[in-house]
């Protein structure tokens, strides 16, 4: 595969000059595609389930040559357990409040993944998407910034801006997630249970597993389909938002609709993947707004096309886009969006 990038259309204003608001590209979308349906949020729960049972099924039974595949197929199905997670964080799967926080709780368990803890992170980056120094999701560095942290740090920050990208979910759990005091006083009760649930769950979980199944086990049914989870929330969360021509701006400079429409992109994964998924990919709607639910992203998405089609941004999962993007997309630069490790280095005296 190649990278197929729509770029956007030079002879169209920017949204800015053009003064476009984000309730503006909102009139656009059919007003069906907010409306949340019981039958397919829950069907799409029993699939999920049904998914990840199959893959420890075959965790059990299938023979050992079969065990890469079948962890690729576990953690991907382990994905869509987080994405509908993702609806519930955004209240877009249940009209109530409790059946969001409860499903949400419930299926981010597998991947100690604290609910609340999250949902209000995400709720910040879908508040300051691109918006330089402020956005919490893969927000590239100043080169002064890069400079003046310590070796260890800047030898971090490039593994995960490189070839080692696929760590950076990992990093991103490990932490923020868990440090109640990084939270508001009003949501540190929230985010202590959540952080609660996950250890119970790990407590029992953890130790069972040991006794039944030995060290062996723990990797076999639960470190390596996690490991292949965090290989796609890291894939995904990156593609969403780097490309060469995206940029980051300042605060001053920073213009809502700009950020969501053009600033997030639309990547087509092997639909196998997509439908284990949950479509999470079609990304450009849920940035436009948080209250479609997943199985109406690809119906919104349609209606950008049509309306707005010229400033979407739209590519195709490769080795190829990976490379592009892990060779290049390293640090912040005012005109350019992103400039390598390299090029810095070559522009500055000291590096």
């Amino acid at each position: 595969m190649t990278v197929t990038t729509t770029r956007f259309d030079s002879s169209s204003a920017t949204l800015a000059d053009a003064n476009v608001q984000l309730k503006d590209i909102l009139k656009t979308i059919p007003r069906e595609c907010f409306q949340k349906d019981k039958r397919k949020a829950w069907t799409s729960v029993i699939v999920n389930v049904l998914a990840v049972g199959a893959g420890y099924w075959g965790l059990v039974f299938l023979p050992w040559f079969l065990l890469p595949f079948t962890w690729i197929f576990t953690g991907t199905a382990l994905t869509g357990f987080f994405v509908l997670a993702h609806d519930c964080g955004h209240r877009s799967f249940s009209q109530r409040r409790w059946v969001n926080d409860w499903v949400g709780h419930i299926l981010m368990l597998p991947l100690i993944y604290p609910f609340h803890s999250w949902r209000i992170q995400h709720d910040h980056h879908h508040l300051h998407t691109n918006k330089l120094e402020v956005d919490n999701a893969w927000e590239p560095w100043r080169v002064e910034a890069y400079q003046n942290c310590p070796p260890l740090i800047r030898g971090f920050y490039r593994a995960i801006r490189g070839w080692f990208w696929w760590i950076g979910s990992i990093a991103h759990w490990a932490n923020i997630h868990f440090k109640v005091g990084r939270f508001s006083a009003k949501d540190q009760k929230k985010v202590r249970v959540s952080i609660a649930a996950v250890v119970v769950f790990a407590a029992l979980v953890f130790p069972t597993l040991i006794i039944t199944t030995g060290v062996w086990g723990v990797v076999k049914y639960w470190l390596l389909p996690w490991l292949v989870y965090h290989f796609w929330m890291s894939t995904f969360t990156l593609v969403h938002h780097t490309h060469p021509d995206i940029q980051f701006r300042p605060t001053a400079e920073w213009h809502e609709a700009e950020a969501q429409l053009e600033g997030t992109v639309h990547c087509t994964y092997p639909r196998w993947v997509e439908f284990l998924c949950h479509d999470i990919n079609v990304h450009v709607p849920h940035h436009i707004s948080t209250g479609i639910p997943s199985y109406n992203l690809r119906k919104a998405h349609q209606s950008l096309r049509r309306n707005w089609g010229s400033h979407l941004q739209e590519t195709r999962f490769s080795w190829a886009l990976m490379k592009q993007i892990v060779e290049r997309c390293h640090l912040y630069h005012p005109h350019f969006a992103y400039q390598s490790f390299k090029s810095a280095k070559s522009n500055q005296s000291q590096f």
